[in-house]
């Protein structure tokens, strides 16, 4: 059994994406989970341990069965959650339904869903309406959501470090299935 320690980072890029040069920077999506990893080379403590560091690097022109989805298969096997990028650039891809079929649906997963859009992202105590209306654009998303814990919050690395620091959404000691916010 896999020890599950990683964060697994979620996020749409432009298939095929490479990660090269300063075109990686400007995905808006991709640009947030680099803001993860700089405020963990900012800050040692900061909460946030990359799934996506702990194995082989791929390359988007990487074969999809042979190569690329058994290597998120196996990133997201030795994570305890996944931290989900939701914002008005997401679009579902193939990889984003994958990393959510497999690791919310079949690996049970909780899900830390950050919206960099908004902050605050509630209104009236509620759950900001635009937030909710960009679950339409990963359907699978909205379809498993509510089979794991799910928590919503703003990019902002304090909530960012108390939902990962948060034992009810780790895969080893996670709370009830249902929707949760900071």
């Amino acid at each position: 059994m896999a020890y599950r320690n990683g964060n697994y980072s979620a996020f749409y890029v432009d298939e095929p994406f490479k990660c090269a040069g300063l075109m990686a920077c400007l995905k808006p999506d991709f640009h947030h989970y680099q803001m993860l990893k700089a405020w963990k080379r900012q800050d040692p403590n900061f909460p946030f341990n990359d799934s996506h560091q702990k194995n082989y690097s791929v390359r988007d022109d990487s074969n999809w069965e042979l190569t690329l989805k058994p290597r998120l298969r196996e990133r997201l096997r030795n994570s305890k959650n996944i931290i989900l990028f939701l914002s008005s650039h997401t679009k579902s891809s193939r990889a984003l339904t994958e990393e959510i079929e497999y690791g919310v649906g079949e690996l049970g997963l909780p899900v830390i869903v950050v919206y960099p859009d908004f902050c605050p992202i509630l209104s009236d105590g509620n759950l900001d309406r635009r937030a909710i209306g960009l679950w339409d654009k990963l359907p699978t998303f909205k379809r498993l959501m509510d089979r794991v814990p799910t928590i919503h919050i703003p990019m902002k690395k304090e909530s960012v470090a108390a939902a990962l620091n948060a034992p009810d959404f780790m895969v080893g000691s996670k709370c009830i299935a249902g929707r949760y916010r900071l």
